[in-house]
C-alpha cells in the first residue's frame, strides 16, 4: 500500500515540474510570437500544475489510516481531487473559449512567428510521454486521480495538436496571402477549449457517481458472488453490494446460514466470507457481512400459514 502511494507521488511531483516548464515556455513563446493558440495552450498547462497540485493533497490524505471518524478510510480523497482537476479544466476551457472568439470581432490578427511551432512539437512529444506513463501507473495501482490527470495531459497534447495546425495554417495563409487562413489560429484555440471542457465534465461525472455511493454494475460483483459461493456453510446470498471508495472497494453482503447454528458458528462463516473476499480480490479492502437464516421457499410458506 505504502508502495503505491510514493509511486503515485513520484508521479505527481514529475508532472508539476514539467508542467510548470512547459507553461512557462509556451507562455512566453506565446507572446513573443503572438499565438493566441499557444498562449491558450499555455493556460492549460498551467492548469495541469493546479490540478496536480491537487491529486498530491489528495493521494497525502487517501494513503491515511481507517479512524473514529473515517471508518471506512479516507479513499474518496483521491475523487475529490479529481473532482477539483475536473473543474479547473472546465474553467480554463471557458476561458480560452472566451479569449479566442473576441478575435473575430476585432481587427484581422497576425499569423504567428515560426518559433511558435518548435514549442507546439515540444510539447506534443512530451504530454504524449506524460499521458502514457501516469495512464499505465493509474491502471496498475488503480488510481482515479491519477488517471484523471493522466486524461489531463492527454487533453493537453490534442490541444497542442489543434494549436499546431492552427498556427501552421495560419502562417501558410499570411505567406501565401490568403487572409482567411489567418484565422486558423483563433479557431484552434476554440478547438482546444471544447477538448478540456468535455474531458472535464466526463472526470467530473464518473467521480462525482462514486461521491454518492453509486453501486458496482452487477457484472462487476459476479467474481464476488462465485468466491462467497464456494464457501462452506454458504446456503444462499441474499444480498451483495459494492460500491468504490477511492482506489479501493467496500462489500456489504448479507448471507443465509443454517438458522439452527450457534451464534458462534455463524460468525465463523462470516469471517470466512470475508477472509475470502480479501484474499481472492486485491481492490476489495473492507468488507461487511450480516448473517441472516436461510429458509427455503416452503419454509416461508409454512411459516405464513402458521402466522
Amino acid at each position: 500500500m505504502e508502495s503505491r502511494f510514493k509511486e503515485a507521488e513520484f508521479a505527481t511531483w514529475v508532472g508539476i515540474i514539467v508542467n510548470g516548464l512547459l507553461a512557462l515556455m509556451k507562455g512566453v513563446i506565446g507572446w513573443l510570437s503572438g499565438s493566441r493558440a499557444l498562449i491558450a495552450d499555455a493556460a492549460h498547462s498551467a492548469s495541469d500544475v493546479a490540478g496536480s497540485i491537487a491529486v498530491l493533497a489528495g493521494l497525502r490524505t487517501a494513503k491515511k489510516p481507517p479512524d473514529a471518524d473515517h471508518p471506512y478510510g479516507h479513499g474518496k480523497a483521491e475523487n475529490v481531487a479529481t473532482i477539483i482537476v475536473a473543474i479547473l479544466l472546465i474553467v480554463v476551457g471557458v476561458e480560452i473559449a472566451i479569449s479566442s472568439t473576441k478575435v473575430f470581432v476585432g481587427e484581422m490578427p497576425s499569423a504567428p512567428k515560426g518559433i511558435a511551432l518548435v514549442a507546439i512539437i515540444a510539447s506534443i512529444i512530451i504530454k504524449e510521454v506524460l499521458f502514457q506513463y501516469k495512464y499505465r501507473l493509474a491502471k496498475k495501482i488503480n488510481s482515479s486521480a491519477l488517471l484523471a490527470e493522466a486524461w489531463h495531459h492527454r487533453s493537453d497534447a490534442l490541444s497542442s495538436i489543434a494549436a499546431f495546425i492552427g498556427v501552421f495554417g495560419a502562417m501558410v495563409g499570411q505567406h501565401f496571402n490568403y487572409p482567411i487562413l489567418v484565422y486558423l489560429d483563433p479557431v484552434a484555440g476554440l478547438i482546444v477549449s471544447l477538448i478540456v471542457i468535455k474531458i472535464g465534465f466526463s472526470l467530473a461525472k464518473e467521480s462525482s457517481s462514486i461521491m454518492m455511493e453509486q453501486v458496482l454494475d452487477p457484472e462487476k460483483t459476479k467474481p464476488f458472488i462465485r468466491t462467497v459461493s464456494k464457501i462452506e456453510g454458504v446456503k444462499r446470498i441474499d444480498e451483495l453490494l459494492a460500491r468504490t471508495h477511492g482506489h479501493y472497494i467496500v462489500v456489504d453482503i448479507k448471507v443465509g446460514v443454517d438458522p439452527n447454528l450457534s451464534v458462534e458458528e455463524g460468525h465463523r462463516i462470516s469471517k470466512r466470507v470475508k477472509k475470502a473476499l480479501l484474499a481472492n480480490h486485491s481492490h476489495i479492502k473492507r468488507v461487511f457481512v450480516h448473517i441472516n437464516p436461510y429458509q427455503t421457499e416452503g419454509d416461508l410458506n409454512r411459516q405464513e400459514r402458521i402466522n
